[in-house]
């Protein structure tokens, strides 16, 4: 199973971090071994004193693909999912300014929240779900998939220009503004159309 992750796909995501706004999309992968677990708490690793939270909807592939055309893009997944991609902030900042790659900071274990997924059918459409992010109850990320730079058929489409997409591969389509520091003792529930998709506590 891989995880193909997009990068600044929510223009005021973008703003927040002070990011150039990209001409086509950002993709970087997390290995299997980056999925949190199930009923397990997220542990700050020792080499970041910035880790932040970044929720974002996942779409799950449900048969091989490859150079996929966009129109036919829906035909590649069923599911959509809820999910959050861990960052070290800081370890990050410190290989964007050397131009290296972010896999210590994106990449690392338990780094890949994959929540509960519900049926494509279950949407009227994938380009209109809402979801969001709760931390200790508060609502700290909100967003929409119609705000989107790439939309999901279109991310479908460019990733498999690149990769062979398989049945059970997961693509993390991007965050909403709102990204923050996650603390010991947290809890981050994520909601689509206000119905709970994960729940889990940092340590």
């Amino acid at each position: 199973m891989k995880i193909i992750c997009i990068g600044r796909n929510y223009v005021d995501h973008i703003s927040e971090l002070n990011n150039e706004k990209p001409t086509e999309p950002v993709i970087f992968m997390k290995p299997d071994t980056a999925v949190l677990p199930k009923k397990t708490p997220f542990v700050i690793p020792a080499f970041s004193n910035d880790v932040h939270h970044e929720v974002e909807i996942l779409v799950k592939i449900c048969k091989v693909g490859k150079y996929i055309d966009a129109k036919f893009a829906h035909k590649y997944y069923d599911e959509i999912g809820l999910g959050i991609d861990f960052t070290a902030r800081d370890v990050q900042a410190k290989l964007k300014e050397k131009g290296l790659p972010w896999e210590k900071a994106k990449s690392f274990d338990h780094s890949a929240v994959i929540g509960a997924f519900l049926s494509k059918k279950d949407f009227s459409s994938v380009e209109n779900i809402n979801f969001e992010l709760k931390s200790n109850g508060k609502s700290v990320q909100v967003g929409n998939t119609d705000l989107m730079l790439w939309k999901i058929d279109e991310l479908v489409a460019y990733v498999s220009q690149y990769f062979t997409l398989k049945k059970g591969d997961i693509i993390f389509t991007g965050t909403p503004k709102g990204v923050a520091k996650v603390a010991e003792g947290d809890v981050l529930e994520g909601f689509i159309e206000n119905k709970s998709m994960f729940k889990i506590q940092i340590k």
